[in-house]
């Protein structure tokens, strides 16, 4: 009798779930895995669409007799940059002059009044008639090769608003970590300093200006530093926390430290470009021999602009 092998009903029944069972799962699978396909394709198109949405960076081309400085302008700031544009293609800047030059500081032009001025002249007041709103944001910084927008102290400017025309290039120098320590401390002491001032001219706090100046006036020196102590450098303390100290970031002072910059003029003025190719012209319009007065160049240094496409 031949042998032929067979199996049994429950072995049969017991295949055939395994079967089926392994069937879900790879449909399963395979269902989880296009459901990811399509999540990850939509997630690539999203990020498409966001690129190309995105707004080119409008760039600008500045001449100089020491050679050529390319500016991209920050989106950042679009009040600044549509306005520099608008005077690059009026050509309100071609034969301006830069007026005021520090070696390891800045580069500063703009001033129409710069364009026939001669050697005797005082220059840095002109402008278009008119002044932009502030477009401070905190991380656009001071680093050697930023454009920012010149402007009045704060005295006569507490809103920090930006001169129309007139703008600085940072030259600017590296710092040490302990540099870097006491420029904190000095700009929160101005800070502390400019609170005060505010303080002690506002009615709120008129009983502060009376004790203060009686006080002074006195000579009582025990009593005047503990009135100092315990009333009014709490207060000023106080303030300083809510307007926010001035506060350099580990991003900041590792640029400081290893590129260079302005970092003290963080926070008080409008930077709204960069040079990206020519920083070694900076150098060189930086280094020119200047006038003791107003820090003007001997030989004047003529700009010209041109947008570039």
């Amino acid at each position: 009798m031949d042998y032929k092998p067979s199996l049994s009903k429950s072995v049969i029944k017991f295949y055939f779930c395994k079967t089926q069972a392994t069937i879900n799962i790879c449909r399963t699978q395979k269902y989880h895995f296009m459901k990811k396909i399509i999540f990850l394709s939509l997630a690539a198109l999203m990020l498409l669409a966001c690129e190309s949405n995105k707004e080119e960076q409008k760039k600008v081309l500045i001449k100089t007799s020491y050679g050529d400085m390319k500016v991209k302008l920050y989106n950042e700031t679009p009040k600044h940059r549509d306005n520099f544009v608008k005077l690059v293609k009026k050509g309100f800047y071609d034969s301006l002059k830069f007026h005021r030059v520090i070696e390891d500081f800045m580069i500063q032009g703009g001033d129409p009044n710069s364009k026939d001025a001669d050697s005797a002249a005082r220059l840095g007041e002109g402008g278009p008639g008119y002044k932009l709103e502030a477009e401070i944001v905190d991380s656009l910084y001071h680093k050697k090769g930023a454009l920012a927008a010149a402007r009045q102290g704060d005295r006569q400017n507490p809103e920090k608003k930006s001169s129309g025309s007139q703008f600085y290039i940072v030259d600017g120098r590296t710092y040490e970590k302990k540099e870097l320590d006491q420029i904190e401390q000095r700009m929160n002491m101005q800070k502390k300093n400019k609170i005060f001032r505010q303080i002690i001219q506002e009615e709120e706090y008129s009983h502060i200006k009376k004790t203060y100046d009686s006080l002074r006036q006195a000579q009582d020196r025990e009593a005047f530093n503990k009135f100092i102590q315990e009333e009014v450098e709490p207060l000023i303390n106080k303030k300083l926390e809510e307007e926010g100290k001035f506060d350099l970031s580990e991003k900041q002072r590792r640029i400081y430290r290893e590129i260079g910059g302005a970092p003290h003029l963080d926070g008080n003025y409008t930077v709204f470009g960069e040079v990206y190719e020519g920083l070694n012209v900076i150098d060189s319009i930086a280094a020119v021999k200047t006038t003791s007065q107003g820090n003007r160049p001997v030989k004047d240094i003529i700009m010209e602009m041109e947008m570039i496409d």
